[in-house]
């Protein structure tokens, strides 16, 4: 063999077989059956290298899967169409998904079977959101709760603001640096007019911390951070308090304020839980008026709402609006507060002057409020006394408004004059009604 000469083959020499194609790439009628190996034919290598001359032009066609380098033809429309469910699913390669789409073009038969695929894959798995759902937490937890009833619950009228607390924690959590020093804008009206600060989305949370403590304190808690005693003497309150806390911070507040306002609010939820119903009654002081703690909590949470959609406006995220019932609850709280904010402004020459006072308890000029959407229902507001009973046989007004757009009017982020969608009846009574609404807001 040094010398050139031939092999002998003897059926124990290894040989390299000739390429064949997959069963996949076969075109003809039949099943594709290897031929076996022959240990006794004479012609050897001889009958071989006629066999691979005699198959040329086919091996020739069906060299691609020797490797680079060597050319391919198309793939056949058997092999097609059997890609055709991984197409469907997005799972072909480059070269697959290619060769299928052009096939698609040519092949009528094809292209109908390839929409019913992709059609069943959308019925199978329907487009999702990769941010998590907001009510997710609460589902979460009143299904745990089914199983094993908790031993100190949270109130009914304290679970509001735990689910506004929990959903802006969710929010801050992914923050870096940059966006704890974003800018935002807080609106709200006073005097008739718009107003507003600008602050960063540290500043916000410092706001959000320093108001919540007016319902700490009340509850015999301490202040998460210590106050000037001039200050604490001057910051009755929330806009005096906020300034005294935006003025105490020698330098912009960053992301180290989510701790304290964290823990507080968690102190906050754990306190009105543990105390039961009997914290529900002492009356927190906020500023001009003064609200028993379970609306003080209710405030609390919408005040929470409002300004977490602030803050997702200045990053550019979506969120979203409470729940019904807790926007139900907050709607509400409005609905009563608003006969003494109206008689306020009328002292104060900034509404029209009543047109027939009642007694009290009695019953009185009435306007309808109806609120469309989540959280939705109808009230009947006292418009010349608060301590005038309002009822519908007394109704002089009517007015319709979406849930979420309501509490953006009190919380002076629409103006009046743009805010209700329907109205009918008294035109004085309603642009009352509306600015007293405006008026509820504050930094």
């Amino acid at each position: 063999m040094e010398q050139g000469e031939p092999v002998p083959d003897d059926g124990h020499t290894p040989r390299i077989p000739a390429p064949r194609s997959a069963g996949d790439d076969l075109t003809g009628p039949g099943t594709f059956v290897p031929a076996p190996r022959d240990p006794d034919a004479g012609a050897g290598a001889d009958a071989r290298a006629g066999a691979g001359a005699e198959g040329g032009a086919d091996a020739e066609t069906r060299a691609g899967s020797l490797g680079p380098g060597v050319s391919q033809g198309p793939p056949s429309h058997t092999v097609l169409k059997s890609l055709l469910g991984a197409w469907a699913l997005a799972a072909c390669s480059a070269e697959e998904t290619d060769a299928v789409e052009a096939h698609l073009t040519e092949c009528a038969p094809c292209a109908d079977e390839a929409l019913r695929l992709r059609d069943a894959v959308g019925l199978l798995q329907a487009e999702r959101s990769l941010d998590l759902d907001p009510m997710l937490r609460a589902r979460v937890l009143e299904n745990c709760l089914g199983r094993r009833p908790a031993r100190i619950p949270v109130p009914a009228w304290a679970a509001p603001y735990d689910a506004e607390t929990a959903r802006l924690d969710a929010l801050l959590n992914d923050f870096g640096d940059a966006e704890w020093h974003a800018p935002v804008r807080l609106k709200w009206f006073e005097d008739d007019r718009p107003a507003s600060r600008r602050t960063t989305v540290a500043g916000v949370i410092g706001h959000l911390m320093t108001v919540d403590a007016m319902v700490a304190t009340a509850l015999g808690l301490d202040e998460p951070v210590p106050m000037d005693p001039e200050d604490a003497a001057s910051a009755a309150g929330p806009t005096a308090r906020t300034e005294a806390l935006w003025r105490a911070a020698r330098y912009p507040l960053t992301r180290t304020v989510r701790e304290p306002w964290r823990e507080q609010s968690h102190t906050l939820i754990r306190t009105v839980s543990f105390a039961g119903g009997g914290s529900a009654e002492p009356d927190v002081a906020c500023g001009e008026f003064a609200l028993p703690v379970r609306d003080a909590m209710l405030d609390r949470a919408f005040e929470c709402w409002i300004h977490a959609g602030d803050i997702a406006d200045a990053v550019d995220y979506p969120y979203d609006p409470p729940s019904g019932a807790h926007l139900h609850r907050m709607i509400d709280l409005a609905v009563r507060v608003l006969p003494a904010t109206l008689a306020g402004r009328r002292r104060a020459g900034l509404a029209s002057p009543p047109r027939g006072l009642v007694a009290a308890g009695s019953p009185g000029r009435s306007l309808r409020l109806e609120i469309e959407g989540v959280g939705g229902g109808d009230w009947h507001i006292a418009l010349d006394s608060p301590a005038a009973l309002a009822s519908p046989a007394h109704e002089v007004a009517h007015v319709a408004l979406d849930g979420v757009e309501f509490c953006k009017l009190a919380a002076g982020h629409v103006p009046p004059e743009e805010a209700a969608a329907g109205q009918l009846g008294d035109r004085e009574a309603i642009s009352d009604v509306l600015f007293a609404a405006a008026s509820l807001s504050r930094l």
